[in-house]
């Protein structure tokens, strides 16, 4: 991922912002999103569909298609839900590796889905998490994957307090995390409000030092950027390429993440790259 994002801020991958289709607003989605990178090529057609909360069916679903960039030749499809749980916790744990305060071991998770279970997986890569608080709106919920994963229900705020590393994966449409509540040098990782109208942070937490994917992308796709008017500082690709300097860790910062399609492509890249070295066949 820290390839394929530095590879993007700097000019070698060629990637349209993605195309959001409303089936129905605030309901149904369906999304299309290609990148060209000089070894691959591909797109990722995905449905985003809150209306399945609560429901047997996941919110998202979608097939992540590849091609030869050289010859155009069609070399393999996959399940993009699972591709997309795992990049986007792949990306969230890049920047925190280097974003994170000295010592980290404190982990708030604002959200009890697929990508909170995925970046406790990814973290744990990065960070020695000693403690897992874990806060949702459904408190069931909240408490269910506490068990599972060794963490602690609790309410937002006291979740957020002296943390050092934040998790927002909800979908919500108004803030859930105060910026009143973080902590001097804490770094937060926002990947859920991929809508100009919904927010997960409000506008003190979004005016620390920021950093996207792309400009972009958050310049018509983040209701957070958009309606808090926080001006990024980088794009995690510039930093990851060297192009800029990474903030002081002693800095508070926010990672807001609105996924990109060469981060799909490349993660069903590596898939595809060690199915084919182990011999799996087709």
């Amino acid at each position: 991922m820290e390839e394929a994002l530095g590879a993007l801020s700097t000019g070698r991958i060629r990637q349209p912002v993605r195309t959001i289709v409303p089936v129905e607003e605030n309901r149904r989605y369906l999304g299309l999103m290609p990148a060209v990178a000089p070894d691959v090529m591909g797109a990722k057609l995905v449905t985003f569909y809150p209306v399945n909360e609560m429901t047997p069916f996941p919110t998202h679903n979608g097939t992540v298609v590849l091609f030869d960039s050289v010859t155009g030749v069609p070399i393999a499809a996959m399940d993009a839900r699972s591709i997309t749980e795992m990049r986007t916790a792949a990306v969230s744990a890049a920047v925190t590796k280097y974003a994170m305060p000295a010592n980290a071991r404190v982990v708030a998770l604002l959200g009890s889905g697929v990508q909170a279970r995925a970046h406790v997986a990814a973290l744990s890569h990065v960070m020695h998490i000693g403690e897992l608080r874990i806060w949702s709106r459904n408190p069931e919920h909240a408490a269910s994957f506490a068990d599972e994963c060794g963490g602690r229900a609790m309410d937002a705020e006291q979740a957020v307090n002296g943390a050092d590393v934040v998790v927002v994966a909800t979908s919500s449409r108004e803030p859930v995390l105060r910026g009143d509540w973080l902590a001097a040098g804490a770094h937060v990782n926002s990947v859920g409000a991929n809508n100009p109208g919904w927010r997960e942070l409000d506008d003190d937490a979004m005016h620390n030092t920021l950093l996207v994917d792309s400009r972009d992308a958050v310049a018509v796709e983040s209701g957070d950027v958009i309606g808090s008017q926080a001006v990024p500082y980088a794009e995690v690709g510039e930093l990851f390429a060297g192009v800029k300097a990474w903030p002081d860790r002693s800095r508070t910062t926010v990672f807001k993440s609105m996924g990109q399609a060469i981060e799909d492509i490349a993660a069903a890249k590596l898939v595809h790259d060690n199915l084919r070295a182990s011999g799996a066949g087709v």
